[in-house]
């Protein structure tokens, strides 16, 4: 299985792979060993989040958004151009193109886990099909959750009296 998640300690990003008997995940940049909870894989399945203590995991396609977003918009403003050079053929032709583009991706990419609460992703697994898609309630919470929480304090800068 493949992780990546965001060091708790340094906030660095990290992907690395993870044997299903592994007991802790590695960060190269500070060197902090993350202990896997015993339960948190049973047999091929992924239980719970090895970096956080959450068991709310959703499927989601191993694409990134941006991309999938972008292709739609090049497609929509290409097919603009056509219409407006009253081009029919070729803009319905970009439209279905577009389309064509879009459900091979979502043919050929395969799928990953991602935690509610951390982010970290896991591909490469079996036994994912138990978990459900996006549930925006579950994510909305988790958000609101992570709002709540006390934002640490930067030190502020030691002022020098006003000089006369």
């Amino acid at each position: 299985m493949n992780v990546t998640f965001q060091c708790p300690t340094c906030e660095q990003a990290v992907r690395t792979d993870v044997a299903p008997a592994a007991a802790h995940l590695d960060c190269p940049a500070c060197k902090r060993q993350i202990l896997i909870p015993d339960d948190a894989i049973a047999g091929d399945r992924l239980r719970r989040c090895l970096v956080c203590p959450s068991t709310d995991l959703f499927i989601r396609k191993d694409f990134p958004q941006r991309l999938g977003v972008g292709i739609v918009t090049v497609g929509f403003l290409l097919s603009c151009i056509a219409w407006h050079y009253q081009y029919l053929t070729v803009t319905f032709g970009i439209l279905f193109a577009t389309a064509g583009i879009d459900l091979m991706l979502f043919l050929i990419v395969g799928e990953s886990l991602v935690c509610y609460r951390c982010g970290a992703e896991y591909r490469l697994m079996q036994g994912i099909e138990g978990h459900g898609a996006f549930n925006l309630e579950t994510h909305e919470r988790y958000r609101q959750q992570k709002a709540r929480e006390p934002q640490p304090v930067a030190a502020a800068a030691p002022t020098s009296p006003p000089s006369s």
